[in-house]
């Protein structure tokens, strides 16, 4: 066959206007030598004439086709046994945390001890650490009223600057 007429066929082929006789030609056409341009839909029409001559068995066909539509029983989905091994790592992981904390708890109680045995003179120290803190915040307060009143001068000088335009 020459190449216009096979370049006509395949043109009429990827339009889909061939008949059963010419795709047969091109067939026959295809299964020997070719030039390199028409390579690749050789073996596009090798791999179809492959396909058509492979046999499959009716019984092993019709087991294949059933075991996909109706998996068997007994075996768990893969959704569901990936979820439950995730789960499983996270409940062994709180786990460990959990026996790690009680470990470090055991290991250092916390002690609450009194420091003075006398009450009067822990009542003596809380007033002295009271009184220290007072003056603390005493001191904090005048500076609070220092700054508090350079924000009102800064917003007289604000006000001044700003035109009435009434």
């Amino acid at each position: 066959m020459d190449s216009e007429k096979v370049n006509e066929l395949l043109q009429k082929y990827w339009n889909c206007e061939t008949t059963l006789e010419e795709e047969r030609q091109l067939q026959t056409y295809f299964q020997g030598a070719v030039p390199d341009s028409l390579k690749e839909t050789a073996s596009l029409f090798r791999y179809f004439n492959a396909q058509r001559n492979q046999k499959i068995s009716d019984a092993a066909f019709e087991r294949s086709v059933i075991n996909k539509i109706h998996p068997r029983k007994g075996k768990m989905p893969p959704l569901f046994y990936n979820s439950m091994r995730i789960a499983a790592g996270i409940v062994v992981l709180i786990m460990a945390v959990w026996f790690v904390r009680m470990e470090v708890r055991k290991s250092d109680p916390v002690e609450v001890a009194d420091t003075y045995d006398d009450p009067k003179i822990a009542f003596e120290e809380t007033k002295k650490a009271l009184m220290m803190i007072s003056r603390s915040f005493n001191t904090a307060e005048e500076h609070a009223k220092k700054i508090n009143l350079f924000n009102e001068a800064q917003k007289d000088i604000k006000q001044e600057e700003v035109p009435n335009e009434l």
